[in-house]
């Protein structure tokens, strides 16, 4: 589908921004784009400080749940952390059991099978961990709308420590203590992932435990090195890289070659990137789904092991073990999402008159429905919802687009659901088999009712129109240390005005799906690839001259660093 080019307009003070931070002037009109004013410093961003985080004891629930913890490692009670399945959840979880092990606490974890047990507290499972001897629970990216779960803990007589960061309902859980970033007004950072709240969590229990904000060396020392786990839950959960989660990703991503923990340096061997400069973009493709196909297609717990108390060789084998699990993963991924496509061509579901897809068969994979679900969303530019049938009960994934949330259209459909909980672009769901026809149809018609078809156009927002002489090597290279991207601080994308080729067109890969060109003005030449771009091909050879949205990249190869485009569109002459 062609996409409508949305350039951003050169910002009123741009000029003077630049001048007065010292950036080129495509520095500073990105920065503004970001929401950086130009009567503002762009120290915090260009160079965000730990001191700039927020004092722990501001997150909410934080002041109740520290000392609960700091009590619990003190009297050696027994402390089980349940956490989510996914990234967020595991990372929150090892880094909690870290400190509280470098306090001598008691402390174990558990993590409910993404298929058998699904989202959330589970009250079996609960249950069995309170029969084992559990006299603290405290959950990890989890949590907070098990109102019931929790009511039988509270019966049960044993402590409970909420700590979450999705959207809460109405009717909070009755526990010791909810820490969550915006169960409340006033904190400042809204955005906080699981791993984050987990972090400024243990940050408090430290300070708790020292009896002063500034806490002794070793625990200082442990708290550092968690830094590595917050930043791949921050990043793989996809929220908003500003303010305080900019700092723990920018801050965790440099900390991680020099990380003391065999777990994830086994991970990043696995990937192949040992040696390299981790970036976000390694982060969400190579790293998290290594550690979410655990989940997926297994059990989360060994993703959980390898970042608490697996030594260098079980970290090996774990790291083994979770890239066969990501190679399956693949495998399903694309046979689930041959099917949804051939689902939606076949029966035109993806036309005007409906304006979401919801998908459902037997036989799909639960752990993968998700992936799928962001594909269909993307590719339809529509929310997707998949659900796999098992058993008289389908466990859905849903994924959306901006403007449409997907935890108040759940909200809205909750008569056909069991249950349900997520965010605006991420949710999960579980429904009986014979209310599916009926969800769908309320859930379609809340899109059509919400979405106009212009949302449903795609829209390919770019930072900037420049010029190729503007793309010189050291300021690329500044463009590139932006990062790390994701939410809030996306990659920035640029547009130039009409280039002309420079050599001739080719198609590359493995299927000839990649475009390659190179395109020169005035003088300057840029290569280029367009991965997946390979259709283009013909009308690049016939107009010979076009305009080019992409992303600037640096290409390092026999020691020489060149520019180059990483091509996302073209537009040619009419």
């Amino acid at each position: 589908m062609s996409k409508r080019w949305l350039i951003s307009h050169p910002a009123p003070g741009c000029t003077d921004a630049a001048a007065r931070w010292r950036v080129p002037p495509i520095i500073a009109q990105l920065l503004i784009n970001r929401g950086v004013a130009a009567d503002q410093s762009s120290a915090s961003f260009l160079s965000p400080q730990l001191k700039d985080l927020h004092p722990p004891r501001l997150l909410p629930g934080a002041e109740q749940a520290a000392p609960l913890l700091a009590a619990a490692a003190r009297a050696r009670t027994r402390i089980v952390l349940y956490g989510d399945y996914d990234v967020d959840g595991i990372t929150g979880v090892a880094l909690l059991w870290r400190l509280l092990r470098a306090a001598g606490a008691e402390v174990t974890f558990y993590v409910p099978h993404r298929v058998e047990e699904g989202y959330g507290l589970n009250l079996e499972a609960v249950r069995r961990l309170i029969r084992e001897g559990a006299g603290l629970i405290v959950t990890i990216d989890c949590g907070v709308t098990a109102v019931e779960v929790a009511e039988a803990v509270r019966q049960a007589g044993v402590k409970l420590i909420i700590t979450d960061h999705h959207a809460p309902r109405e009717t909070l859980p009755e526990a010791d203590a909810i820490v969550h970033p915006a169960i409340r007004e006033g904190y400042p950072n809204p955005d906080l992932s699981g791993a984050g709240v987990a972090f400024k969590l243990a940050w408090a229990v430290a300070q708790e435990l020292c009896g002063a904000e500034r806490v002794t060396p070793e625990l200082r020392s442990v708290l550092l090195d968690l830094l590595p786990l917050v930043a791949l839950g921050t990043i793989a959960d996809v929220v908003a890289l500003r303010g305080e989660n900019r700092i723990l990703a920018r801050h965790g991503l440099a900390a991680v070659p020099d990380s003391p923990l065999p777990g994830l340096a086994a991970l990043i061997e696995s990937a192949g990137l040992t040696g390299e400069k981790i970036s976000g973009y390694d982060v969400g493709f190579k790293l998290a789904p290594r550690l979410n196909a655990a989940g997926r297609m297994g059990h989360a717990r060994l993703a959980v092991e390898l970042f608490t108390s697996a030594d260098a060789a079980r970290a090996r084998e774990i790291a083994l073990y979770l890239e066969e699990h990501n190679r399956s993963r693949q495998s399903v991924e694309r046979k689930i999402l041959r099917q949804a496509r051939e689902i939606v061509e076949r029966d035109h579901l993806a036309n005007d008159a409906r304006r979401a897809l919801v998908l459902a068969c037997a036989g799909w994979h639960p752990g993968v429905i998700g992936i799928v679900a962001a594909r269909l969303a993307e590719q339809y530019h529509r929310p997707a919802v998949l659900i796999a049938l098992a058993g008289g009960e389908g466990q859905g994934s849903a994924r959306s687009i901006a403007p449409f949330d997907l935890a108040a259209a759940l909200a809205d459909c909750a008569e056909h659901l069991i249950s349900y909980g997520g965010h605006a672009m991420a949710a999960g769901l579980k429904v009986a088999t014979p209310r599916v026809p009926a969800f769908a149809e309320a859930f379609v018609q809340i899109a059509n009712q919400r979405l106009t078809g212009e949302d449903l156009l795609p829209k390919l927002r770019l930072d900037a129109e420049v010029t190729l002489e503007q793309l010189d090597l050291p300021t690329t290279q500044a463009i590139l240390d932006l990062g790390p991207f994701g939410v809030g601080n996306p990659r920035p994308r640029l547009a130039t005005d009409w280039v002309e080729l420079a050599a001739e067109p080719r198609c590359v890969g493995k299927g000839s799906d990649h475009l390659q060109a190179a395109f020169q003005h005035h003088g300057v030449c840029i290569r280029g690839i367009g991965f997946g771009l390979g259709g283009h091909l013909e009308d690049l050879k016939h107009h010979r001259r076009c305009r080019v949205a992409f992303e600037p990249t640096i290409n390092a190869f026999n020691g020489r660093r060149s520019v180059e485009m990483q091509i996302i569109d073209l537009q040619f002459p009419p």
